[in-house]
């Protein structure tokens, strides 16, 4: 159950030649797919890439009409080595993940596969997630390009040029026999336009037709001596045939006025921003019209030498426009105008900055620097102090807001194991804890304050191994894994390194039933019913098919109690090896969205509902709130009584409660206190229900108004 549905959407793809196609950038790429007559597609989820993935699987039933096989593969690696099919076959082939850490997954499987080359188009769609709003490690696709001889494109952020970009990927690839790589920027995979569609068309060659027809080329097997003939076909082939389709096909493209003395050479991901900056500094329009003279570099690996030079020549200065270091681009380009002995200055780093995104104000910043050095009659003369407006300060928000640090969604069935991990570590004493990538590695945060590490997806329990007590009494090291990790790379490097080393730590796979923090998208341990993916594979039995004898299955995570003490005893426990806990319950955002149409129809209909409603009695509440600080759920919160004998506001539980009962457990299993109280939100009720309902509403009336004589009496 993905977090968005794209059915409706998805109707749009059938829109043939002459339409105006109108949405997101994720579904202009599927569209484009079906235009470009692909054969087969498939992805691992992951940001800003997952929407895509939904896209496709929603897309099934269209993409099956074309012949079009699709895969949500089980990792990035898995994805990749997909595009084999390219290698002997016509057959366009399209994958997508989420950049750097996918392509760092998915390496081994793009390195051969750039090394033998390909005969139908293979494009990799990658979700470039560099930048402000980034959720990994900051680096980019570029340096993976470079290294593997693949070509690299990074269209302008509109739907027309988005489009444009998988026609030439699949071109481009078949013209000089290399995987494409595409990379769309978070700004372009959300970006809303419209573009003049196309029909789809049938792939050349179906994946059914290659089967029934199979080919070999040992040519393209990667093993020497035929990689040294693979190396040598890059640089002597596969790039000069690559250059020349970049040229004669204008993918590259200029703007503005090639009689300027200064030029910008940009990204073409980062054109939008620049755009934006020059109209800020009154340099552009609205509609992008300038006098400067722009090279938008669509394809930013390989570079295309003598269309730079060209671009260069007459010019005093030109600005690169690269987000990030190392400045591969600007380091390409001045070499080469060294080579040829020109004198052009180049600025690049510098003006603009060495390392982060950028950001508008960093663009209008860094362009205006370069522009005072080189042609600063471009820039608009000062205002003087006589007629300026009056300005405005606007404050550094960082300096008035409070941070608002990354948490755990309302209801989450992941807090109470964290809970309960504080809880055992306050009678245990403190361990080393590995996290690893996905919604737990929110525990981090306050108020667990919970690992030390994070090495990458499903690596969690890898990234303890070294540390193993040589005293058999001594601590054991925890490690969390989640579900969609634990398949996607935990199987193998995880449980199967821990059980095949023996390794005496304590190994919890928290199981949400979804790839939950990628969107939630089914895995293979998922509850829910597929029809096209088989489902309910049970993670206690793969982990014992790896060998681990000590093995716990806890189906309601919400128990902080039992957590407590299997925790525990997994930590005591005198049995050697791994000790695996499988944590389980269903993610609180699926559940919702799966379960509130369900129980709004039944409403309506007039059946009988019922939602839990969790509160604090005030007058039992003694405000020590160390119940929120074992639970930090966001709904707990406090109030003030305006009891003026009582110093600290109680504990309160707000309109956003789901009802998981995660506060009342914390509470019961901490020892804290009795304040919490559950009731029942009945719709639809019986009359039994109603006349019960009735007696309970006259008596607790009269009882308060009893109460409230009383205050009088003694007032």
């Amino acid at each position: 159950m993905a977090e968005r549905s794209f059915k409706k959407e998805v109707e749009q793809l059938r829109m043939g030649a002459g339409g105006t196609f109108r949405g997101e950038g994720i579904l202009a790429v599927t569209k484009a797919l079906l235009e470009n007559g692909v054969g087969y597609v498939g992805g691992y989820q992951g940001s800003p890439i997952s929407h895509l993935m939904d896209v496709f699987s929603d897309a099934q039933d269209l993409l099956g009409e074309y012949g079009v096989h699709f895969e949500n593969s089980a990792s990035e690696a898995t994805a990749a080595a997909m595009l084999a099919a390219s290698v002997n076959y016509p057959i366009r082939g399209a994958v997508a993940f989420k950049s750097t850490v996918g392509t760092n997954v998915a390496s081994d499987a793009l390195a051969n596969l750039a090394s033998g080359g390909v005969t139908g188009g293979a494009l990799v769609i990658l979700g470039e997630d560099y930048g402000e709003g980034s959720s990994i490690m900051q680096e980019r696709s570029h340096a993976f390009a470079m290294k593997s001889q693949m070509w690299l494109l990074d269209p302008r952020p509109n739907l027309t040029s988005i489009v444009a970009a998988v026609g030439h990927g699949f071109r481009l690839s078949e013209a000089s026999n290399t995987p494409v790589m595409m990379q769309m920027r978070v700004k372009s995979c959300h970006v809303h336009g419209h573009f003049t569609a196309a029909d789809n068309q049938r792939p050349q060659m179906t994946v059914s037709e290659a089967l029934e027809n199979p080919k070999r080329d040992l040519g393209r097997i990667v093993l020497p001596p035929a990689v040294f003939v693979h190396e040598a076909e890059k640089v002597e082939k596969r790039w000069p045939n690559a250059v020349r389709y970049v040229l004669e096909n204008n993918v590259n493209e200029f703007f503005g006025n090639d009689a300027s003395k200064i030029g910008l050479i940009v990204q073409g991901g980062t054109y939008n921003g620049v755009i934006r900056a020059l109209n800020r500094l009154g340099l552009a329009d609205i509609y992008g019209d300038t006098d400067i003279h722009i090279l938008c570099l669509n394809a930013v690996y390989p570079l295309c030498d003598g269309q730079i030079l060209d671009f260069c020549d007459g010019k005093d200065a030109v600005l690169v426009v690269e987000e990030g270091q190392p400045n591969f681009i600007e380091q390409a380009i001045g070499h080469r105008l060294y080579q040829a002995g020109r004198k052009t200055v180049l600025m690049g780093k510098g003006p603009l900055p060495m390392a982060g995104e950028y950001t508008g104000q960093k663009l209008v910043d860094g362009i205006a620097a370069f522009l005072r050095d080189h042609a600063p009659n471009m820039l608009l003369p000062a205002k003087s102090k006589a007629n300026e407006p009056e300005q405005t300060e606007i404050p550094n928000l960082a300096e008035v807001l409070p941070g608002r640090p990354p948490g755990f969604c309302t209801g989450c069935p992941e807090r109470p194991i964290f809970a309960a991990t504080k809880l055992v570590q306050q009678e245990l004493g403190e361990h080393h804890i590995a996290s690893d990538i996905g919604c737990h590695l929110f525990s981090i945060m306050p108020p667990f304050d919970i690992g030390s590490t994070t090495m990458g997806y499903g690596l969690g329990p890898a990234s303890a191994s070294a540390l193993q007590n040589r005293d058999k009494d001594g601590k054991r090291s925890i490690s969390f894994v989640g579900d969609g990790g634990f398949w996607h790379n935990g199987l193998t490097s995880s449980i199967g390194n821990a059980s095949f080393n023996k390794h005496d730590g304590v190994i919890v796979i928290v199981d949400n039933h979804y790839a939950a923090a990628t969107g939630g998208q089914d895995v293979l341990s998922s509850r829910a019913k597929n029809k096209s993916r088989k489902t309910n594979n049970p993670i206690s039995d793969a982990v014992r098919g790896m060998g681990v004898k000590w093995v716990r299955q806890i189906d309601r995570t919400y128990d902080v109690t039992k957590m407590r003490d299997t925790l525990k005893e997994a930590l005591t426990s005198k049995e050697e090896g791994p000790k695996v806990i499988v944590a389980s319950s269903e993610c609180m955002l699926n559940r919702q969205r799966r379960e509130k149409p369900l129980l709004a129809k039944a409403t309506k209909d007039g059946k009988r509902t019922v939602k839990p409603r969790f509160g604090v009695d005030e007058d039992i509440c003694t405000g020590d709130h160390a119940c929120m600080r074992l639970s930090g759920c966001p709904s707990l919160s406090v109030k003030d009584t305006g009891d003026p004998l009582r110093d600290d506001p109680v504990a309160h539980i707000d309109q956003t409660c789901v009802g998981c009962g995660n506060c009342g457990e914390v509470a019961d299993a901490a020892v804290l206190c009795p304040s919490f109280w559950q009731a029942e939100v009945v719709s639809n009720p019986t009359p039994a229900e109603t006349r019960r309902a009735s007696r309970a509403a006259r008596i607790m009336g009269w009882l308060q108004a009893r109460r409230d004589a009383k205050r009088l009496t003694f007032a």
